[in-house]
């Protein structure tokens, strides 16, 4: 019987651990810079994201996008555009209510 203790009791799916030393992260850019700060990989949170994320909990997922190549009067884009920010879903709401309205 082999001690509890001994090497080869150990289970053979433990992994060894690090023998690295050399920490990867720039503490004097942590120290330097403010808390919250905006970066590229961590750009400032959009108010409007934040909300759509937090009405979609509970409901049915959103069905899967499609990419299209699709001919539109410019006059018409141009009005989707100046509504702001977002004129490809606004034109995909659009597109569903007449789908809808057309059952």
């Amino acid at each position: 019987m082999k001690s509890a203790l001994s090497p080869s009791a150990k289970p053979r799916n433990v992994k060894p651990k690090s023998t690295s030393t050399k920490s990867k992260t720039d503490w004097a850019k942590l120290k330097t810079g403010p808390a919250g700060a905006v970066t590229r990989e961590h750009p400032e949170a959009d108010v409007r994201h934040i909300i759509r994320s937090m009405v979609r909990r509970g409901l049915q997922p959103q069905p899967s996008k499609v990419a299209v190549s699709l001919r539109v009067d410019e006059d018409v884009i141009e009005w989707f555009k100046a509504q702001g920010p977002g004129y490809q879903t606004r034109i995909n709401s659009v597109l569903r209510a007449f789908r809808d309205a057309s059952v």
